[in-house]
């Protein structure tokens, strides 16, 4: 993690969230900066106002891309890509959708997650894959 981003995970983390990771995007020839957080039971819009408000004058000293950008604070949302183990531990109980190194895909609920892999329960039964096996794994709602 850069200094920079390790500072923007200590903002976060003093107002209460977890950083979960952040992107740039290019949207309508917009550069977007986008932090995401999260937190148990959801993150309000207030919590991403305050954050963005304290975000902003750091960012301003530590510009994170070159350029005009506009800073974005929110959520990954209910359906998110899961890449680090902390990603995996904070979504067991919640249904996922699997791409398996080598083409395989499956769905099914996220059992276990631990630093070295994670555990599927689907229609077959369990299946544990490490993180070096997965391609890209994604949480799903269905409606």
């Amino acid at each position: 993690m850069s200094k920079t981003e390790d500072q923007i995970a200590k903002i976060v983390e003093a107002n209460g969230a977890s950083l979960y990771g952040i992107e740039t995007v290019t949207e309508f020839d917009e550069t977007i900066y986008r932090v995401l957080i999260t937190k148990t039971g959801g993150i309000t819009l207030d919590q991403c106002a305050d954050i963005s408000n304290e975000l902003s004058p750091f960012l301003d000293v530590h510009a994170p891309v070159s350029g005009k950008y506009r800073l974005e604070v929110s959520s990954p949302g209910i359906e998110r890509k899961l890449t680090k183990p902390s990603h995996f531990k904070n979504a067991i109980g919640e249904k996922v959708k699997v791409k398996v190194m080598g083409g395989d895909k499956l769905k099914g609920e996220l059992k276990s997650a631990d630093d070295e892999g994670i555990t599927v329960t689907t229609k077959h039964g369990d299946e544990t894959y490490r993180y070096d096996d997965l391609g890209t794994v994604k949480t799903y709602f269905e409606w």
